[in-house]
């Protein structure tokens, strides 16, 4: 018997130019429908933020409260509820593990604003938005603690 060997040749091919012009086309496609959605939504998740964060500072002011029987004065300020204030009105009550780990700064980087009028009545905790400053309109409109827990 005769064996036979055969060269089998493999037929190597790579995309043509042509197909790399479709997929590049089909990718630009995709980018322009998709990237305008995503690239708006960045100052509304920044908004949302804030407003998260200010909702878990209130529940935070309001445990205070239900331990203290008043808020922090603006004077001892949000930093109340991450360790015992000194100043009046003195904590009765406070919780040695604090109410929050740390105060956070709204998504802009800059402080919370808190002012507590008195002892017993309630407070103003709000983000000046986009612009760090009083008033504004639209991302730089400044956000309200009473707007977002309403």
């Amino acid at each position: 018997m005769k064996s036979t060997t055969m060269t089998y040749q493999t037929a190597q091919r790579g995309f043509t130019l042509i197909e790399i012009m479709v997929v590049m086309v089909i990718l630009g496609l995709l980018v322009a429908i998709v990237a305008p959605n995503i690239m708006g939504r960045s100052d509304q998740a920044r908004v949302t933020v804030a407003e998260t964060q200010m909702s878990n500072i209130a529940n935070a002011l309001d445990l205070y409260r239900l331990d203290n029987s008043h808020y922090p004065s603006t004077q001892q300020g949000l930093e109340a509820l991450v360790s015992e204030p000194s100043g009046s009105p003195e904590p009765r009550n406070w919780n040695p593990e604090g109410y929050l780990n740390s105060v956070p700064e709204d998504p802009w980087g800059n402080e919370y604003q808190y002012v507590s009028p008195g002892t017993e009545g309630p407070y103003d905790l709000y983000s000046y938005g986009a612009d760090g400053r009083e008033g504004g309109e639209g991302d730089d409109a400044d956000i309200s603690v009473w707007n977002v827990r309403d």
